[in-house]
């Protein structure tokens, strides 16, 4: 996919030069899931993100009813998901399933460990970006829930 097909899809691309997405993408893998698949599942401890070029996934968490989930999120292109596997350690607390045949870029914590210490301010936006996706959720969980009541 060309930088600039990959620059008009996602926002926090758009705030990069060219050459910032083709230092980028030099850290990416690109993968393809098919429909069904679980990209990762819950309690997994793999640390990587996916940002959707194409296709649908949806974000599920367990319930206390042995074997039921509740759908979270539904992600399609130009969203990225698993970004805070990036910053921790933690096992993952979702299972992200494929709805719909989907290509991704996917960024492993290794890789973008070593984006940080090749290109800094590159890591910085990164961060930046996953802050703001990451509060614009949260705010619409907070708002989920008030409407609950």
């Amino acid at each position: 996919m060309p930088v600039e097909s990959i620059r008009e899809q996602f926002q926090f691309f758009q705030t990069l030069s060219p050459q910032d997405c083709e230092n980028f993408l030099q850290f990416c893998e690109r993968s393809q899931v098919e429909a069904g698949k679980n990209l990762w599942e819950e309690g997994d401890t793999d640390n990587f993100a996916a940002f959707i070029l194409n296709g649908k996934l949806g974000i599920k968490k367990q319930t206390e009813f042995g074997g039921r989930h509740v759908i979270v999120g539904v992600y399609t292109p130009g969203s990225v998901v698993g970004e805070l596997c990036l910053l921790t350690q933690n096992p993952r607390s979702v299972t992200a399933e494929v709805i719909e045949p989907s290509e991704m870029l996917l960024l492993h914590s290794q890789n973008f460990e070593e984006m940080l210490q090749h290109f800094p301010m590159l890591g910085l936006a990164l961060l930046r970006h996953i802050f703001i996706a990451t509060s614009k959720r949260l705010t619409k969980s907070y708002e989920r829930i008030a409407s609950m009541f």
